[in-house]
Order: structure tokens, then sequence, then C-alpha cells
């Protein structure tokens, strides 16, 4: 089967290919900027007839659509560029994916809920609330519109080591690491994954040709706050670095510019359901993490610059 991988480079993507070549699966992957395989070909998915030429070139069976614009605040300063990647570049995927006939598999997010209650099934009315989470749920919108065969996957707070791209959990350990005291809120809850499960999670779907709309997150909601003492308990890391903040301050800080959920925790039953992956709670993915780190593939991420930046989480 062969499988193409948008956003490849990613926090997620990258987890995605390494998971589908060891399971033997022809693998495509397109980035943006700064390939990290060796066969991979530069997109630009806001531009509609790139994304159909090489779509049409290639004819893969998949297309998982990892590819977006993450950065919160960044969406909610430039909605119109949000607007041009997240919504316009998923059209342009799905539209070219159903013209070959491929499966997209969409990478959404809790951010669609407006998060006053928290433990969302995907039946349960969707209001987002920032640019970020308004975009991405028009992205489900038009890979259900434009491609009969879709599969779109909501997940919360992705987190895995990477060579260069930080993740929740990556921020906490650099920045305590160095000494550096970090504000982290009580007030936001998420239920965060892991992307080596994640990627399991895709594995398993592509095999099962799983079709629709699914919460694929971890299974523990938890606040920021008490996942960075964790963090820091899993890691033997300083707690006293970790400030206790409300939502709020962060905002009047100006280190927030766009509102968040209070609690956008996903519940997961109806894909557990239907997969034999096992979904993790904060424990069992930090222990994987720190095994990852005590390895020489840590040593390799290290040594690219993982731990170079920590200015910040989403």
């Amino acid at each position: 089967m062969k499988v193409m991988v948008t956003g490849a480079n990613g926090l997620l993507g990258f987890k995605v290919v390494e998971k589908l070549q060891q399971s033997g699966y022809k693998i495509i992957p397109t980035h943006r900027s700064k390939p990290l395989q060796t066969n991979s070909i530069k997109l630009d998915i806001t531009e509609k007839k790139e994304v159909n030429e090489l779509i049409m070139k290639t004819k893969p069976d998949v297309v998982v659509h990892a590819a977006a614009e993450t950065n919160v605040d960044l969406c909610e300063k430039e909605p119109m560029y949000a607007y041009r990647v997240n919504v316009e570049g998923t059209r342009n995927v799905s539209m070219a994916s159903q013209n070959v006939e491929a499966k997209i598999i969409y990478i959404s997010t809790d951010y669609v809920f407006n998060g006053n209650k928290g433990n969302y099934k995907e039946a349960d009315e969707t209001n987002p609330i920032n640019a970020y989470g308004l975009t991405k749920l028009q992205g489900e919108q038009e890979s259900a519109k434009h491609c009969k065969n879709h599969l779109i996957l909501r997940t919360s707070v992705n987190f895995g080591l990477h060579p260069y791209k930080q993740s929740f959990v990556t921020w906490v350990i650099t920045s305590l690491e160095q000494g550096k005291k970090i504000k982290v809120v009580k007030d936001h809850f998420n239920t965060p994954t892991l992307t080596d499960k994640l990627a399991e999670v895709i594995k398993e779907a592509i095999e099962k040709d799983l079709k629709g709309l699914y919460h694929a997150s971890g299974v523990e909601r938890i606040s920021r706050y008490e996942f960075a003492l964790e963090i820091a308990n899993k890691f033997n890391l300083p707690k006293h670095l970790i400030e206790c903040v409300e939502m709020k301050e962060l905002m009047n800080l100006g280190i927030w510019v766009a509102n968040r959920p209070r609690d956008s925790s996903l519940n997961t039953k109806k894909i557990q359901h239907e997969i034999k992956t096992k979904l993790v709670d904060i424990d069992a993915a930090l222990e994987i993490i720190k095994r990852q780190k005590e390895s020489q593939l840590y040593a390799n991420l290290k040594h690219a610059g993982i731990v170079n930046k920590s200015e910040g989480y989403l």
C-alpha cells in the first residue's frame, strides 16, 4: 500500500512516517521546509495545481493529512493565513485525493469545542472559540465534503520526541533542566496524546479501513499544571520552578493571544471499540518518553537541537 504523509517533518507526521515505514508501507513524505526524510517531496498545500500534480503523479492509496498551522496564537493574529493553510490547503488535498480515489485521514483537534464541559464525544456540538479551532473545524468539513473515503481523527496536545520541534513535554523538560521558572495554567484541561501511540492508531485505522469521525487522544484528563508536575516527577526535575497560574494571567501578560477552551478533554470510547492499539495515560506515555530519552535516539535528537528552545506551549 502507498501512503502519502503531508507535513512529514511535523511532530506527528515524523512519527507516522517512522511507524508506517517499519511496517513495510511505501511512504511518500511531503514537507514545506526542512525535510527529515531523504525522499521527502516539497509541497505547498495551499497551491492547488501543485497538490493536484503531485497526487496525480504518485497516486497514493491513502493520504494522511497532518500538515497544518498549529500555532494557536499565530492563527489568531493572522486568521487569513490560518484559513489558507488549514482550510484551503485541506480542500486542495481532499479534492486531489478524491480524484485518484484515495482515502484521506485528516488530523483535527479538541479545539473545535468551546471547552465548557469536557469529556467530549464525537456527537457533541462543536463551537470553537479561536481561529485555530475554527479553521480546523472547517478543515474537517472540507475533508468530508470533497473526499468520499475520509477519516477524521481529533486529537489533543500532541507530544513526543522530535529532531527539532517542541511539544509541551519537551518544553517543560528543557526549561526545568536549564533552571528556568515557567508559568503553567491550572484551569486548562486536555487529554494529552503521545505521538508514537497516535501513529499506531493511524496505522491500524488504515488496516481496518476506518471511516467517519473518531476521537483519538490520550485517555487521561489533566490540567496543564498537573501535567507539568507529572513530567517533573518522572524526570526528577525541580518542581519549585513551576508556577501555578490561571489562563487569564497569561492573556493579561500577553504570553497568550488566543483564548483557549477551558476543558476540551476528549472521550475516546468509540475508537477504543474499533482498534486494538492501547491508548495510554500520562504515566505510561511519559515512561515511553523517558526510555527514548535515555536511548541513543534521544542523543541524536539532542544533537540535532531539540533542547535549544523553550519559548512556550500550545
